[in-house]
């Protein structure tokens, strides 16, 4: 768990896997949901002590948004994640992350169209109380 930990400097998975997930990543950042885009223009405004990178590798997995120096990821979910194998997946994934050292935040869709103000303010607590 020693690499796996401490990651790959920016590329926090393995060679092998990042290779593989990078293309999908960079996809993910041309394609972003509006949900997406909305919370991105709040993150990038935030001072650089907290910078955020859209749509990383980590381990196994593409999020949708981290702040590696706090080790903050932030996952803005749709419709589908309510369906009872993707709450799994999610769950398992959540659990991964966290094993090594990651907070995770999720978000609806709605929570951050709707009340960005009040999905800011959670971000903010734990980025501040870091």
């Amino acid at each position: 768990m020693g690499n796996e930990k401490k990651g790959f400097g920016y590329k926090t998975s393995s060679p092998d896997r990042y290779s593989l997930l990078k293309d999908f990543a960079k996809s993910n950042r041309k394609n972003m949901t509006d949900a997406e885009i909305i919370l991105w223009q709040y993150l990038r405004r935030l001072p650089s002590t907290f910078h955020f990178r859209r749509q990383h590798v980590i381990v196994d997995y593409i999020v949708d948004f981290v702040c590696l120096e706090h080790r903050l990821v932030i996952e803005v979910d749709g419709g589908y994640h309510s369906q009872p194998l993707q709450i799994e997946s999610d769950e398992y994934r959540t659990l991964r992350l966290t094993k090594i050292g990651f907070t995770v935040l999720r978000f609806t869709n709605e929570q951050i169209i709707c009340d960005i103000d009040e999905v800011m303010e959670t971000i903010n607590k734990v980025l501040y109380n870091d």
